[in-house]
């Protein structure tokens, strides 16, 4: 039964609306405990409605039998609302959407990345320039963002010039390691080059303790043995080792580490995007860059090149460029508007499985021959990497 209790033209109280239904005098009605309502006021712009109060109290249309048990359930709610609000309910659908979201970001994440490392490769294969690709995937990312921007598709970020300032040290780091990464790459199988990246950790902490005089837990230390042991031994087996690949990681490794130390000390109160803030990131080492290229390489080494890929290769060398460009730009800005969404130990537990699906499928892909113990060397540093990032919380 519904009854509807609109003020002030209607008043009951909870012994009549007993002795109405169910006919119980006042001596019976006496034996009944108190109930006692935590908030006496009433919304006088809604009616209010009082669902199914009776059933708890152990009556029938005979009369009044006797239950110890209280069982009352009391649901008020307004006209408007079909059922009681249930805001537990409202936060478990909140937090499943934003796990979808994560894991959305995440696998979007690894598949840019993996496509990225293996267009990447066949560009370096066909077309030994790793400072002129490093620049047009740097190019393609900020052509993207100012397009982007130009069209109201994404928010321009508001900076200024203390912004700016503060960027370029990060941006500095960042070019080396992008060209150091690449470098590495063309000279070496991709999976060697994450295998050897996958050492960032031992560098970081390093760097940390050494230079900016910050202590870790004693688990971060001994996490570093595996990362450390197993880097070494990957390297040591390699089959195809090149000095300049596995330099290359290395430099590539610690000029990262240097970015993400001036990024965390320099963006502090930076109100920011991580989707903007790649985009200037890339546009700033993308100025930072072009000089270096083109007295590097040069554009007489650069038609040579381009003459030969396109005679062993044809046009689809040129489709080969535009994808390693643009997927470098896509798969970099998914991971910095991941930032905005997870915790630190969320988006390092998800770096080190983006090298897992890395390494395998470029192993897959290009059929790089792998010895065992090489595979057991990598296992093992992916492994430190992971214990790094539970011990590092």
């Amino acid at each position: 039964m519904i009854t509807t209790l609109k003020q002030p033209t209607l008043s009951l109280s909870n012994s009549d609306l007993l002795r109405q239904k169910y006919g119980i005098t006042r001596s019976q009605f006496s034996s009944f405990p108190q109930i006692i309502c935590g908030k006496p006021s009433l919304s006088v712009e809604k009616p209010l409605y009082i669902s199914s109060a009776v059933k708890g109290f152990g009556l029938s249309d005979g009369g009044l039998k006797e239950r110890r048990e209280p069982l009352i359930k009391c649901e008020a709610y307004e006209a408007d609302r079909s059922q009681p609000v249930d805001s537990g309910l409202d936060d478990d659908r909140l937090e499943a959407a934003k796990r979808i979201k994560i894991g959305i970001y995440f696998a979007t994440w690894w598949a840019l990345n993996v496509v990225f490392n293996i267009y990447n490769k066949k560009v370096l294969n066909a077309f030994p320039f790793p400072w002129l690709t490093s620049t047009l995937s740097l190019a393609a990312g900020s052509l993207i963002m100012l397009l982007s921007w130009a069209t109201r598709i994404a928010e321009a970020p508001k900076t200024d010039f203390e912004f700016w300032k503060t960027l370029f040290p990060v941006a500095v780091a960042h070019t080396i390691g992008h060209v150091a990464a690449t470098v590495s790459m063309s000279k070496v199988a991709v999976s060697f080059t994450h295998i050897i990246k996958s050492g960032e950790p031992a560098f970081s902490v390093l760097v940390s303790r050494f230079l900016l005089g910050e202590t870790f837990p004693a688990g971060v230390y001994w996490s570093l043995v595996p990362i450390i042991g197993g880097c070494a031994l990957a390297a040591v087996t390699e089959l195809n080792f090149n000095m300049i690949g596995f330099m290359g990681a290395m430099i590539s490794n610690l000029a990262f580490v240097f970015r993400n130390i001036f990024s965390k000390k320099g963006m502090k109160g930076k109100s920011v995007s991580g989707m903007n803030y790649y985009a200037c990131l890339s546009m700033l080492s993308l100025l930072i860059l072009t000089p270096f290229t083109l007295a590097v390489e040069g554009p007489q080494m650069w038609a040579a090149g381009w003459q030969k890929a396109l005679s062993d290769i044809g046009p689809t060398f040129v489709w080969w460029v535009a994808a390693q460009s643009v997927f470098y730009h896509l798969y970099n800005q998914v991971s910095y508007m991941s930032l905005d969404e997870i915790s630190p130990l969320t988006f390092s537990i998800g770096n080190t499985m983006k090298r897992i699906s890395v390494i395998v499928s470029s192993i897959i892909i290009f059929n790089t021959p792998v010895q065992p113990v090489n595979a057991l060397g990598a296992a093992i540093a992916i492994l430190g990497t992971f214990l790094y990032s539970q011990a590092k919380q």
